[in-house]
Parts: structure tokens; sequence; C-alpha cells
């Protein structure tokens, strides 16, 4: 660390001015301060008192990290940041019922989502079954046929097999007539959740759901697979307290299984702050020892080679996961991350493998159409708060990937459609932006009638609408989304955390930065602008990516690479530099090759500085 002195210099814009004078750079966007002024007292507070650089405390600060919480960001521990469960609303009748479960040897049915969460919540309470001897039945809904969540035909079916007990994992807590169904049949439930939810819940045993409105805990930024693994505590607290492990069962170990929860929380992309930071920081730890079979087969299978990190999760692991659920057979990822066959979990890696491949040519060829029809509906009024779009031609478990994109294009929320022409409707997907709650929206919504159902969170949500309602619903979404939707496209920039050249990005420099993360969700990456650098040896390579090489008048160098550029005003830009500097914004990534570290600029933006407002 000697190499990143605490001095440290940092390039600055004056108060309000854009960051080295860019008002409009390739991607038409002004850059900024991530550090706002008021926070620069709290980033000197946090260098000085606990001797860090000063790049760091400006990191930090800019993150909202407080002088006390700078101790537990730099060192995420599940001691320091787990609560107790039972805060969380009906925590303990959840544990005791499992607890019940697994004394009597019950047959319990799980019911989970079929994306990464739910295939990791499921797969989380199996095992824990497992570990206690029980067999649980996971039960993964078709996305094509059955839509999400519990419905009451898959209910019966499961008390028809014996379930006296039904859990469902990453949904429930807006299944009011499918669990009723349930308790009609003699079966009790438990609702495990983190969806947004109405004042009114389904009547079922306990329903654990920080976002549930009675909920005091402060937990709503968990995932499914985050509260699961608080439900395990509690349960396996209850029957420790019941002396069930001194009968000679041993108790679980229940750390081994973080790595689900990791997997789960950045697929999930929920904001990597408190509890969520210590899941992720020791869940890649338990990756690293690879004893998780599913999870060890899927990593080969990717050809991942590298140290896990939470780009892996999201980018690598979790797209093929939710393959299965978008394109294929939604239990395989349950399936997968359960086996304790090393044979079965190498055939079902390389089966998600191949239909991930196959997922993301369904995904290109939906993307470009709705691209197409985006760009016409924004000329026509650049104002909408909401883009729509949609087609027959598409296919429904895709929807919200091409959501994802039209949302980074275009700086507002989208809702992409996938109509059944011979029904009469369409599954949607939305996605958002901060400070616009796409699924508040939703829900009132469904609420005034104009969807069939929907629900979701506050930067994602799913819909079934009516081909009759379509043009209600989109003018009740207009109006419901206007003003924060306004609101966020004003804020829109990019934040930068301060200036380097290429010969300042060291290993040290890097370990340091890296102190702050893990990084995602709520928790972004440092971004650093890269002031008057000379571009070399720029290429098209892949799938339209732009690579390239950033060189400084100090000798320093440091490979760069803009995904997706290739055609677009920032590819363009850096293909025709002619050897005119310019300034670059990015973040860093380091990966190994050959037992040798590498360090390369992931490029967001760039900008002729002769070319400023």
């Amino acid at each position: 660390m000697d190499a990143v002195r605490k001095d440290m210099p940092i390039e600055l814009a004056e108060a309000g001015a854009p960051f080295l004078g860019v008002g409009a750079s390739a991607k038409g966007l002004a850059w900024r301060e991530r550090l706002a002024p008021d926070a620069e007292p709290c980033a000197i507070a946090i260098s000085q008192r606990h001797g860090l650089p000063e790049l760091l405390g400006r990191v930090l600060a800019a993150r909202g990290v407080t002088l006390e919480e700078v101790a537990t960001v730099l060192n995420p521990t599940l001691k320091a940041l787990m609560p107790d469960p039972s805060t969380l609303r009906d925590m303990d009748v959840a544990a005791k019922r499992l607890a019940d479960a697994i004394e009597k040897g019950e047959a319990v049915a799980l019911f989970g989502d079929y994306d990464v969460d739910g295939a990791a919540s499921s797969a989380l309470l199996g095992r824990f079954f497992a570990q206690h001897g029980r067999n649980a039945r996971i039960y993964i809904p078709d996305r094509m046929f059955e839509g999400y969540g519990p419905n009451a035909a898959a209910i019966e079916s499961l008390v028809q097999e014996g379930a006296r007990l039904i859990v469902t994992v990453d949904c429930g807590t807006t299944s009011t007539e499918p669990l009723a169904r349930a308790n009609e049949l003699g079966a009790d439930v438990i609702v495990i959740d983190h969806h947004q939810a109405d004042e009114e819940l389904p009547a079922v045993s306990a329903l654990v759901n920080p976002n549930r409105q009675d909920d005091v805990s402060g937990l709503g930024h968990l995932c499914a697979a985050g509260v699961t693994f608080l439900v395990l505590v509690a349960a396996t607290r209850e029957l420790r307290q019941r002396g069930y492990y001194a009968k000679g069962t041993a108790e679980p170990d229940l750390m081994s299984e973080l790595d689900l929860v990791a997997l789960a929380t950045v697929a999930d992309v929920v904001p990597l702050t408190g509890l969520n930071r210590a899941y992720v920081t020791q869940g890649l730890q338990v990756m690293r020892w690879r004893r998780n079979i599913g999870l060890k087969a899927l990593i080969d299978a990717a050809g991942l080679n590298e140290v896990p990190a939470p780009y892996h999760l999201g980018f690598i692991l979790g797209p093929r996961i939710n393959a299965g659920g978008r394109i294929g057979d939604a239990a395989l990822g349950s399936r997968l991350l359960t086996s304790e066959d090393e044979v079965e979990a190498g055939r079902i890696a390389l089966l998600l493998d191949r239909l991930n491949k196959e997922r993301r040519a369904i995904e290109a060829q939906m993307l470009e159409e709705a691209l197409a029809e985006a760009d016409t509906l924004i000329y026509a009024r650049p104002d909408m708060p909401l883009l729509i779009v949609g087609s027959p031609d598409w296919h429904k478990g895709i929807v919200g990937l091409v959501a994802s994109r039209l949302t980074e294009r275009f700086h507002r929320p989208s809702c992409v459609i996938a109509w059944d022409e011979e029904k009469g409707w369409g599954t949607g997907s939305l996605r958002s932006v901060a400070g616009a709650d796409i699924g508040a929206a939703v829900r009132a919504a469904v609420t005034e009638g104009h969807l069939v159902k929907g629900g979701g969170h506050a930067m994602a949500a799913g819909l079934t609408v009516a081909r009759d309602k379509v043009e209600a619903m989109g003018e009740f979404l207009d109006v419901r989304l206007a003003e924060t939707v306004g609101e966020a496209r004003e804020r829109v920039g990019l934040d930068i955390d301060g200036a380097l050249t290429p010969a300042g990005v060291t290993n040290a420099f890097f370990d340091l930065m890296e102190r702050v993360g893990p990084f995602g969700q709520g928790n972004p990456s440092p971004r650093f602008a890269f002031p008057a650098t000379r571009i070399k040896f720029a290429k098209v390579v892949g799938e339209a990516h732009v690579r390239c090489a950033l060189e400084s008048a100090d000798g320093g160098r440091l490979d760069g690479i803009a995904f997706r550029a290739a055609g677009r005003p920032l590819g363009d830009l850096l293909l025709g530099t002619n050897g005119l500097p310019i300034h670059i914004a990015g973040h860093l990534k380091r990966s190994t090759w050959g037992g040798r570290d590498k360090i390369e600029l992931i490029i967001e933006d760039a900008a002729d500085p002769r070319r400023q407002p």
C-alpha cells in the first residue's frame, strides 16, 4: 500500500461545474463530481480519523458512508451486520413451523420463482431439509405456461402428492387465492419473500417479508435468498433450543451456504449495502472453496478460471441459471444448486450454458426490433415518462432483459410486452430508474383494474395486461410516474469519483479501491476520468466491442474496452481520434491470466475536449 500516498492529488471541478468541463460526452451526458460539496468535510474526516488515503475517503463519503460506518464497510462481516432474525415479522412463527415439520418428518413442498433468486432460495431450503435427513419437494413453475407465483392447479397437485406444509420462496406475497386453496385442502403455508406487499395479505401460517407494510426490521433491501438465510438461522436456533441436535443430528453449517446467498443477492440486483455486503463478501469466499457441486460445475461449464467476483455472479453465472427459466426447463437452476451428483450437475451445467447461448441470440433479435420501435416513440414524444413496446413475435422469457437495455439506453422506465394474440393478453416486464418506483406503480394499476396482475420492486416489475387495456394502462402509468421520472431524468449524468492517469493504475491502487467493495446496485464501482489521453490500437472485437490502449504523456499505458460501442457515438470517437487526446471515463477491472494479474479499464464514456458547450 506504500505505492498509494495519503495525499494523492485529485483533480476536482469547481462546485456545480462539469467534471473536466465535459458538458456533452459521446453519450450526450454531462460529467459531474460524485461527491457532493456538502459531503467533502465528511470525506476529509474519514481520511484523517481512519488514516486512509484522501481518494478512498472521498469514494466512501460519496456513497453515503458515515464516520461510524467506515469500519464495517471496509470489513463487512455477518457478526457485525447480521440482525436478530426475530426482528422480521412472523419470523418466530415460521421458524417453529419449520422445526415442527423437521421433527415430525412431514411432507414439505417448496414453491420457488424461476429466476436466480428463486432457484437459490429453493436450494437453500432444500439443502437445509436434506441436512436434517428430510426430503423437500421443490416445485418451480413454468414461466411460459404458469407465469409468476403460486397457482391453484400447482397447489392442488402438491397437496395431492402429500404435502402438509408448502413454503413459497421469492413469491407468494400477493397470491391470496392460490394460497387460500392450500388452506382449504388442509396444508399450512409459509411465505418467504421480498417483493412489495399490499396492505391486505394472504391468510397463511407465516409471511416473512421485510417489505410487508407492517414490518419494521429495516431489511427491505434483502433479496429472497437473504431473507431465506435468516429463516434458516431462526429455524436452526429453534431446533437447538428444543434439544434436537443433542439427539445425534449434526447442526447444519449455514455459513457454507453463503455462496448461494451471494449469487442471488448480486443476480437480483438488490442494493449492496448493509447485510447484503456481508452476504456477498463472505459468500464469495465460500465460492472459492468449490464445495457446492452444482456451482462448481456451472463455473467450469462457463470457462471461468478467475477468482469469483460480483461481476461473474451477475454476468456469467446468473444468466446461465436464468436461461433455464427463460427458454428451457425452469427447474434446472434449483436442481443444479441442490445436486450432490457430479455427473448430473455437469450435465445440467452444460445444458444451461447451451440455453444461455440460445437466449443471447433471441435477445439480440428482440433488442434490435425493440430499439427501432422505441426510437420512433421517443422521436414523437421525447418527454414520455414510460416507454412501452411489444410484439407477438417476442419471447416472454426475454422481455425483462430487453427492458433493461431500453432503460439503459433511454434513461427512463421501460415496459416490454410479449403479446399472445390467441388469448388477447400480454406478459410484460418493466425496469426503472432510481427514484421512480415501478413496483408501486404497477400494483396501483392492478388496484385500478388496468392489469390482470402485476407486482415487483421499485426498480423491476412484471405484469399481465389485456390487449384492450394497454392504452389505459399506459396513460395511468404515465401520470403516476411523470413527476418522479422527470426528476430522475434531470439528474442524468455520469458521476466521476476522481481523475487518474494510466500510470497511476497499479495493483496497489486497485487493492485500495477494492476495500470499498463488493460493488453493484447501490454501491457502484468507482468511476475515474482519464484526462487528455491518447487512444492507440483501437479496433472492433467480438460482438461490436471496441478494444484499445490508453497512453498518457508520462509514458503510462492501460488497456481498455468499450462493450457494445461499435457503430455508436462512443465507438466512433474511440476509433476516430486520429491521435488527438480525449477524455475517457470508466471503471477498473482486474483479471488473472496465466498466473498474472491484468488490470483494464471498462470504458463507459468519452468526450472530445474541443467540442464542449
